[in-house]
């Protein structure tokens, strides 16, 4: 049997799932075999077919390999910075004061609307060369720092651009409902009606967008605001996920589940309800502790509840400028270990298998399974905990992207 490459002297933790196991799924003398971009074996040695041989035979001297990492839920793609509101919160300002001091969000507004898709693009790169140089191999990149059609539709085409200017899958996502713009004059349901009934649809004839997402807060939009654009996505054959319960308990998990969502992310006030909710539906929480860091948060999400619920937990940067200027993978690893007590193999889960699950694409990557792309992270560690443990160091070897 022949592969183009074959991957030898490994230790795997494949993250499959299968006789209840939902851990790391290790494998101690493994190998990967890929054709092309895709995975042909992923297993003991022991098991590879009598025969087998390679075009290219790499010894990883016991080195440990997981699926390449996954970032599903980033804000990668936007103009200036917020430094100056950092200095802000230290002084004791609350996010919604910075907020509504015209601050946060609409700050970031006024920064993307005026740069071109090309500075979007330059500034983007060395926060994505971070995250690649951790491992990371699929990213989602969010829009909705413009507000306005042609500015979205800008941040969504500068994200398929660095999906072009890198080596690295990236899934594109709709925020248009992230914030009320100042020219909105305070008028939510006309600014969600444009965003529902003239905005979306264009996204989606143009392409740009694999999902769509909304922020339902007190200081953004109602539930029932959020529902009737998740109604107009689901009709235009889009996916939905939701910026749910971050500052207080709107329902927003039980409002994701109802549409079948991919993700209820932030989540910290979210209770039982939301939580069986989302269970129930498939709804990935995905834990954003960098933000939860950032902003001094004291209500942690509530892990054990959602663990007694059977909801899937995934880990994500939360890049952004202003609540979690995050560009680290690992770091975030050990914030949800650390911030919220996740065991090690929901971290490295969280930030694998489940953070595929959450952006719909489990069946192309996150564990290492015939089929799947070949997207590896090839670690110099003696176990999967120092991926969790360490802070501010990176003991990446070498990140395969679609065999290469």
């Amino acid at each position: 049997m022949r592969f183009d490459t074959l991957w030898r002297n490994a230790r795997l933790a494949t993250m499959r799932e299968g006789k209840g196991d939902f851990g790391l799924a290790v494998v101690e003398d493994g190998v990967i075999a890929a054709r092309g971009d895709r995975i042909a074996y992923a297993g003991p040695a022991a098991d590879l077919p009598t025969g087998a041989d390679a075009a290219e035979i790499i010894d990883c001297e016991g080195r440990w390999i997981t699926p390449g990492l996954v970032d599903c839920h980033t804000h990668l793609v936007f103009g200036g910075n917020r430094a100056h509101e950092f200095e802000m919160r230290l002084a004791g300002a609350s996010y919604e004061e910075i907020a509504r001091a015209g601050g946060g969000i609409l700050s970031t507004v006024r920064a993307t609307r005026e740069a071109s898709e090309a500075a979007l693009v330059q500034s983007a790169l060395p926060r994505l060369d971070h995250l690649i140089a951790e491992g990371v191999t699929t990213v989602e990149i969010k829009s909705g720092y413009g507000l306005d059609l042609a500015t979205e539709l800008r941040m969504l085409r500068a994200a398929r651009a660095l999906g072009e200017t890198r080596p690295v899958s990236v899934t594109t996502t709709f925020l248009g409902a992230h914030a009320l713009p100042l020219e909105a004059k305070g008028d939510k349901d006309a600014y969600m009606q444009l965003v529902t009934e003239t905005m979306l649809p264009i996204v989606a004839t143009e392409g740009l967008a694999d999902c769509v997402d909304a922020f339902c807060e007190g200081i953004a939009f109602s539930p029932e605001q959020v529902a009737a654009l998740f109604a107009k996505a689901q009709a235009l054959g889009l996916p939905v996920k939701l910026h749910a319960d971050q500052l207080s308990n709107l329902g927003g998990a039980a409002l994701i589940a109802r549409f079948g969502g991919l993700s209820a992310d932030h989540v910290e006030y979210t209770d039982e309800t939301g939580a069986r909710a989302m269970a129930e539906a498939g709804t990935v929480a995905v834990l954003l502790p960098g933000a939860f860091y950032t902003l001094r948060e004291k209500t942690v999400p509530p892990i054990a509840l959602f663990r007694k619920c059977g909801v899937r937990l995934a880990l994500a940067s939360d890049c952004n400028p202003g609540t979690s200027p995050l560009t680290s993978l690992l770091l975030t690893m050990n914030m949800g270990a650390t911030l919220f007590r996740m065991t090690v193999d929901e971290c490295l889960a969280g930030v694998t298998r489940e953070a595929a699950r959450a952006l719909g694409l489990l069946g192309e990557t996150g564990t290492l399974e015939p089929g799947k792309s070949c997207d590896l992270a090839i670690w110099d560690i003696e176990r999967p905990a120092e991926l969790v443990y360490r802070i501010g160091f990176n003991p990446l070897h070498k990140r395969i992207w679609r065999g290469k």
